[in-house]
C-alpha cells in the first residue's frame, strides 16, 4: 500500500505481469526506495494447455495501480516486464481473439519438432540463437495454425505478453529485443525479425510490433488511465531480462531464479549459439546478450510433492537413496516434453522427508547442469558469489540444496520483485539517461545475506544423472 510522503523527488513505476498476477512498484529513482506496491492475481486454465485471458492482465494492472495512492499520478515514467514467450492474438481493435497461449503450455511440442527438423538446430542456434521447443513463440502460433486455422487467419496483430501492456498504455505497438529474441522469429544474427521465416510460417511481418533499442521509449502514457497522461513509457521487456536490469548484472556474474519455472542466466559479451539447445541465446534488454537455460518444473512442482505426501514444502530429511527428477508438466532442460516424474531408488527405510528432499534435489540439479554451459558463452564465470532469487531463495530448504549440489558460495539479495525494479530501472533510466547498470548499482539491488559454500554432494549428483537417461525412455 501507499504512504502519503510528498517528501520525495521523481517517481517511476516497474511492473511485472507474470503468470500468476500482476505486480507494480512505485520506486524513488534517486534512492531506489519502492514507495508503494500494488498486486493483483490472473487466472490460468489447465486441462490440455495453459492459457490466460489477455484482458485480465489489464485488468490487474488496473487494479494494481490502484493502490498504488498518489504514486500513480505522480509517476513520471513506467515500464513493463512481462512473462516471455506467451502469444497474443489480436483483432483490428486490440482485443484478444482467444485467450493467450502461455510460456508452459507445451502442446506445440509436435510443432517444435517438426520446426527444428525441417531447418536443423544448427540453423536456428546460428541464425536466432536459440533451438526452438514448445515455448518459444513461433511454435505457439504453428500450432494455432494447425488447430484453429480461422483464429491465426483472422488475426490483425501478434503480440507477446509485456507487448499487449505496453500498446495498452501507450497505444504503440512495440517491443524489445530482450523479449523479442525469444519468438523463434527475430534474429539475433541480424537484429531483425526473419521475413523469410515468417514466409514460411504464415505470419505477416506487418502484424509484429516494432523492435525498439535499448533505451529508447515506447511513447507516453495515453487519457483515462489511472497514471498522469504524458508519463513516458519504456520498451519494457521480458521478466528475466528485466531481473537482469534489476540486479545490475556484470559479464559472468550468474543468476539462478526459483521461481513457478527455473531459470539460470548472465550477461555475456558475445552472443550466444548452442545447436544443442540447453542455452537459449535470448538478447538483454541494455544491447548485451543473456545466455539462458530455463525448467519448466521448479517450486511449482516440488509443492506439488510436498502436497501429495502430505507435509510442508520445508519439512524435508538428509540422506536416502532416492533419486527424483520432477518433470511433472513435461520439460524445457532438459528438453524432454513428454515426460514426467521419474522416481527410483526407493527402500524400506526412506522417509516422506527423504524424497521430498529428493525433488528439491531433483529440480535444482536441472538448473545446475546448464549452468557451465551458460557461463562457457563468454569462457570465463565471475568470483562472486552465485545470486539467488525468486520466491524459492527466500526458503530454507531450496538454499540450502542449491549450496549443497553445488559447491559455490550464494547470496540471497534482499531486494524483492526483481522484475518489477527492473522495469522501474529501465523507466528511470528514461529521465536520468544513465546506464541501467548504474541505477541499480546506485539502487543496490544485489546487496544482501551470503552464505559460505558446503562440500558438493557428489553422490546425489551421481544419482540423478543415472537416472536421467530412464526419463526420456
Amino acid at each position: 500500500m501507499a504512504s502519503q510522503d510528498q517528501s520525495h523527488g521523481q517517481v517511476v513505476l516497474g511492473v511485472d505481469s507474470s503468470t500468476q498476477s500482476t505486480k507494480v512498484l512505485a520506486v524513488d529513482v534517486d534512492s531506489g526506495e519502492v514507495l508503494a506496491r500494488g498486486q493483483a492475481p490472473h487466472t490460468v486454465s489447465g486441462g490440455a494447455g495453459r492459457e490466460s485471458d489477455p484482458e485480465q492482465w489489464w485488468q490487474a494492472l488496473i487494479d494494481a495501480l490502484g493502490q498504488l495512492g498518489e504514486y500513480a499520478g505522480r509517476a513520471e515514467a513506467v515500464s513493463v516486464g512481462g512473462q516471455q514467450h506467451g502469444l497474443v492474438v489480436l483483432d483490428a481493435a486490440g482485443r484478444p481473439l482467444r485467450p493467450a497461449l502461455l510460456w508452459n503450455d507445451v502442446r506445440s511440442a509436435p510443432q517444435a519438432d517438426a520446426l527444428v527438423e525441417r531447418y536443423g538446430a544448427g540453423w536456428w542456434a546460428e541464425r536466432f540463437g536459440s533451438v526452438p521447443g514448445a515455448s518459444f513463440t513461433v511454435t505457439k502460433w504453428e500450432w494455432l495454425r494447425a488447430h484453429e486455422p480461422e483464429v491465426a487467419a483472422a488475426a490483425a496483430g501478434v503480440r507477446l505478453p509485456h507487448d499487449f501492456l505496453t500498446e495498452r498504455l501507450s497505444g504503440a505497438a512495440v517491443t524489445d529485443r530482450g523479449d523479442a529474441s525469444g519468438t523463434g522469429w527475430w534474429a539475433s544474427q541480424t537484429g531483425e525479425y526473419d521475413e523469410t521465416l515468417l514466409g514460411e510460417v504464415g505470419l505477416d511481418p506487418k502484424l509484429l510490433p516494432a523492435v525498439l533499442g535499448p533505451g529508447q521509449r515506447a511513447g507516453t502514457v495515453r487519457e483515462r488511465l489511472p497514471l498522469r497522461a504524458g508519463a513516458l513509457v519504456a520498451a519494457g521487456t521480458g521478466d528475466n531480462a528485466a531481473a537482469a536490469l534489476g540486479l545490475g548484472l556484470t559479464p559472468g556474474r550468474a543468476v539462478l531464479s526459483l521461481g513457478t519455472s527455473g531459470t539460470v542466466y548472465a550477461i555475456a559479451r558475445q552472443r550466444p549459439v548452442d545447436p544443442t539447445g540447453t542455452v537459449a541465446g535470448f538478447a538483454a534488454a541494455d544491447g548485451g546478450w543473456l545466455p539462458l537455460a530455463c525448467t519448466l518444473n521448479c517450486t511449482q512442482a516440488v509443492d506439488k510433492v510436498a502436497a501429495l505426501l502430505g507435509r510442508g514444502r520445508e519439512e524435508v530429511e538428509p540422506g536416502g537413496t532416492v533419486a527424483f527428477l520432477p518433470f511433472l508438466d513435461g520439460e524445457r532442460t532438459p528438453n524432454l516434453p513428454y515426460a514426467s516424474g521419474l522416481l527410483t531408488g526407493l527402500r524400506h527405510e526412506t522417509s516422506a522427508g527423504q524424497v521430498l528432499q529428493g525433488a528439491y534435489d531433483g529440480a535444482v540439479w536441472a538448473l545446475l547442469r546448464a549452468l557451465d554451459e551458460v557461463l562457457a558463452v563468454d569462457a570465463a564465470a565471475s568470483p562472486e558469489p552465485l545470486l539467488l532469487i525468486g520466491g524459492g531463495a527466500r526458503g530454507a530448504a531450496w538454499r540450502e540444496t542449491v549450496l549443497r549440489l553445488s559447491g559455490r558460495p550464494v547470496q540471497v539479495p534482499a531486494a524483492e520483485e526483481l522484475v518489477a525494479l527492473g522495469a522501474a530501472v529501465q523507466a528511470a533510466a528514461l529521465l536520468t539517461a544513465e546506464e541501467p547498470s548504474a541505477i541499480a548499482h546506485r539502487w543496490a539491488t544485489s546487496r544482501g545475506p551470503l552464505y559460505d559454500p558446503v562440500p558438493r554432494d557428489d553422490a546425489a549428483l551421481a544419482r540423478l544423472a543415472a537416472a536421467l537417461p530412464l526419463a526420456g525412455a
